[in-house]
Parts: structure tokens; sequence; C-alpha cells
């Protein structure tokens, strides 16, 4: 009996020792656990951290991409979701004035059929910004402007300014400093314009058309001064640049009655150059621009200065400007190079300088 109490007392003692350990290894898985927990926990907190930074520079990135010419107007930078939304939509706007360039020709576009093409201040900044690469670039001797037309039931090539802009207070965006309206009617230049109609120029439209230097137009093509209609003046150079190309009493009709002109009398009357089928304008242009660019560059920019000056200058002007041009062509380089073709019976090989 008291072996067997002995027995019964050290089994108790025995299960109570294994209770222990088990308990203390139960505590120990416990605080084995809990680091685990924290390290995961830490190493949650660590993965958000470290994926703010890799937020803010995806935003950054993304504001980057969304505004490079933004960014290059103010400094660069991220300044918000907005500014990141307007930049977006600048990149994605349609351009509304085109630019390409064939060989010697650069042909500059009014992309805005939708409106008629009317001018608003994107179409001032974009024609005079085209206008300024055409001087700028050595290798195009001539510049076309012309219209897109598209979708249009009765083609417009241009409805002058946009009376919407207008009526919304924001006139005076229409013009520039340099270009007077549209960027364009009071620019000076030295490269030749040809301006290529296939439909209505009507108002401002009419007096681009008028700054130009040579008019290419089609048989469906019109050209009027229609302000007195809207109470309005002609006051991008209509009123005096139109007598001048077809006389006094035709101009001061259609200006005093706001009716255009057909396509045939302008003609007729000297205001167009050549006259074509419908849809044919740009082509017939671009042969001509082709047929310029055959004449060497400088005398064919010199001889325009003296032709445009004509206009307005007395003879003794005009007499020292066409000796100052002979004097600057004279010591070209293309003179010699027109002398050896002529010699060698080639075609001379015209460098603008």
């Amino acid at each position: 009996e008291r072996n067997n109490g002995h027995r019964a007392r050290h089994r108790h003692r025995t299960r109570r020792a294994v209770e222990r350990n088990n308990g203390h290894r139960a505590r120990h898985r416990d605080r084995t656990h809990r680091p685990v927990e924290r390290n995961n926990g830490h190493r949650a907190r660590r993965r958000h951290r470290t994926h703010r930074p890799v937020d803010r520079n995806n935003g950054h990135r993304a504001c980057h991409r969304a505004g490079d010419d933004g960014a290059a107007e103010r400094g660069g930078g991220c300044i918000g979701t907005g500014s990141v939304r307007e930049r977006a939509q600048r990149l994605t706007r349609r351009v509304i004035v085109t630019y390409e360039t064939r060989d010697r020709v650069a042909i500059l576009t009014l992309d805005r059929p939708d409106a008629r093409n009317a001018v608003n201040g994107e179409v001032a900044a974009g024609l005079e910004a085209a206008i300024d690469r055409l001087e700028s670039d050595d290798d195009v001797w001539v510049g076309i402007l012309t219209a897109n037309t598209a979708g249009q039931e009765r083609p417009v090539f241009c409805a002058g300014a946009d009376l919407k802009a207008i009526q919304s207070g924001a006139g005076s965006t229409l013009g520039t400093e340099r270009g007077g309206f549209a960027g364009f009617v009071y620019r000076e230049r030295r490269k030749p314009v040809i301006v290529a109609v296939d439909g209505l120029a009507t108002a401002g439209g009419c007096e681009i058309v008028l700054a130009a230097d040579l008019v290419v137009a089609t048989d469906r093509s019109a050209f009027g001064l229609a302000e007195a209609k809207r109470n309005l003046i002609a006051g991008a150079g209509g009123l005096f640049r139109l007598p001048r190309a077809i006389g006094q009493a035709a101009a001061m009709e259609a200006i005093l009655t706001g009716e255009p002109i057909p396509a045939q009398r302008a003609y007729d009357l000297g205001l167009v150059s050549r006259l074509v089928g419908p849809g044919e304008a740009l082509q017939e242009a671009l042969r001509l621009a082709t047929q310029i660019t055959e004449c060497a560059p400088m005398a064919v920019w010199e001889s325009r200065a003296v032709v445009r000056a004509a206009a307005s200058e007395n003879d003794e002007t005009l007499k020292r400007m066409t000796d100052d041009a002979m004097r600057r062509v004279m010591r070209s380089e293309d003179l010699q190079e027109g002398l050896a073709a002529f010699v060698e019976k080639r075609k001379p090989a015209w460098k603008g300088r």
C-alpha cells in the first residue's frame, strides 16, 4: 500500500511536471508566435511605407509625363491633380494650325473645319508660330497657307473672327503684337506665302488672303468683306488692300454691300493668280511654289520686298530699295553659282546666301 501510494504520488508529481512542461512549452510557443506577429506587422508597416514613396514617385512620373510642355514653361514640378489633368488635356488637344514641309515648301493649314476655320486665340497663336518656323527654316523658301474644309457642306476657307470669342470677351486674343489679326495680316515676312483657297473667304478670312503674296483659288471660292452687315469694320487691312488688289470701284461695292466676289470675277479683277477646279487649289499652289523655288531664293525675297512696297512707297524710296537689293544679290554666293550654271548648261544649286 505504501509502495502503491508512493507510486500514485510519483505519477501525480510526474503529471504535474508534464503539465508544467506543457504549459511552459505552450507559453514558449505563444511567445515565439508574438514576435513573428510583431515582425509580420513590422514588415507590413515597412511594406506600406515603401509603397508610399513608390506611389509618390509614380504620381510624380505621371505628372512629368502629362506636363512636359507645361513643366518647361513653369520650370517643371508636380503641382497637383488638377494641373496634371489640365496639362494632359493640353497634350491631347488637336493642333489648330498644322505645319509640314515638302522639299523647299512649307504647308500651313488652318485646321478648324467644325468652326468654319474661324480665328480664335489658338488660331492666331498657332499661325504666328507657323510663320516663325517658316521664316527661321533655311531649307524652306516658300510657304503655302491653306485650310481644312473636310465635312463642310459649303466649303469655307476662313469665316474671319470667331464671333463667339468676341462675345465672350476674348476678342483681344484674336491678334498678336507682331502679326495683328490671326498673327498674320501685318506680319513682317521675308519669304513669299501663297494662299490656296477652296471655298468662302469672308471678313477676316478675306483679309488673310489679301495679306498673302499670291492667291490660288478654286472656281467655287468667293471673297468678301461682310463686316458692315454686323455693324463692324474690316479692321485688318481689307479697307485699303482690297482697292489696291481689284480697283476702287469694285472694292467699294464689295465693302459697302458686304456681298462676296465670286472667284471668276476675282480672277478677272486680278486678285486671284490661278483659277482651278474644286479640290485642286493646294496641288496648283504646290506647282506654283515649285516654280518659284527653281529661282534663286535671295533674288525672289529681295524682289518681293520691292513689289510689296510699291503699293505704298514713292518712286525715290523704291529706287533706293532696288539699288540696295541689287548690291546684296551681287555680293552673294548664289550669283557665282548662277553664272557658273549658265556657262556649264546645268541647273543651279542655290544655297540662299
